[in-house]
């Protein structure tokens, strides 16, 4: 006999909400520290859905404020990205799974946390 070991999703509606705001509210659902039987070395969190990401409410002031580094490895290989640049070339999905990541323990579990994660447009 197998147990159906699969949580209900979580569906976040971002619409006319701060960054901010949003992306604490996904990182602590992804961490499990909603739920009651909350473990910090284990993954206890729920899938989670965000839906309208390109609603959410943000000036253009703040889009020039963020920014994003990607490292390549290699000398010289530092990459820096306005948050201006990452919404014309990916999209405001791109700008959540970044604020979320970020918000997330900088442990083995992240990886598997944000694999939880569904952002829509």
């Amino acid at each position: 006999m197998k147990k159906d070991n699969k949580k209900e999703e979580k569906i976040i509606n971002a619409e006319g909400r701060t960054l901010g705001r949003v992306s604490t509210e996904i990182a602590s659902s992804l961490i499990g520290k909603t739920s009651v039987s909350y473990e910090r070395h284990l993954y206890l969190g729920f899938p989670v859905k965000v839906i309208n990401a390109s609603k959410i409410k943000i000036t253009t002031k703040k889009l020039e404020e963020i920014y994003h580094t990607r490292y390549s490895g290699y000398r010289g290989g530092l990459r820096i990205l306005k948050g201006t640049e990452t919404k014309e070339k990916k999209g405001m999905s791109e700008l959540v799974k970044l604020a979320v990541y970020h918000m997330l323990p900088g442990n083995k579990l992240r990886r598997e946390m944000m694999k939880n994660l569904v952002v829509e447009e």
